[in-house]
């Protein structure tokens, strides 16, 4: 860059410090941008809530997801337990009845 440029961008950072963009002529047009740079950084901020948002719920889900999962695993070894034949045995015989000596007999239709 040579002197000429680096004079006139620093009058510009200077004009735009002292809001001399805002009060001239084209002040409306300068507004404008502003106005909707202000909303898209407004909308940014807005979007990033979300997302944080979004990010807590999954993982609020995930863990009640694993306590579901570890509370089935639970059950089913519980109920795996009972349907033992030994379990059901001693059930069965504090209830009063014996377990049966002969196998079942299966009757079976025959199709002609």
């Amino acid at each position: 860059m040579n002197r000429f440029q680096m004079i006139k961008i620093k009058q510009n950072i200077y004009k735009f410090l002292k809001g001399e963009y805002f009060l001239n002529e084209e002040a409306f047009k300068n507004w404008r941008m502003v106005v909707f740079v202000v909303f898209l950084l407004m909308l940014m901020v807005r979007s990033g809530h979300i997302t944080d948002e979004k990010v807590l719920k999954i993982a609020q889900l995930n863990k009640q997801e694993r306590e579901l999962r570890a509370e089935y695993i639970a059950y089913r070894s519980k109920a795996m337990q009972l349907k033992l034949e030994s379990n059901v045995v001693s059930k069965v015989i504090q209830m009063g009845l014996l377990p049966n000596d002969k196998p079942v007999q299966i009757i079976r239709e025959i199709k002609k």
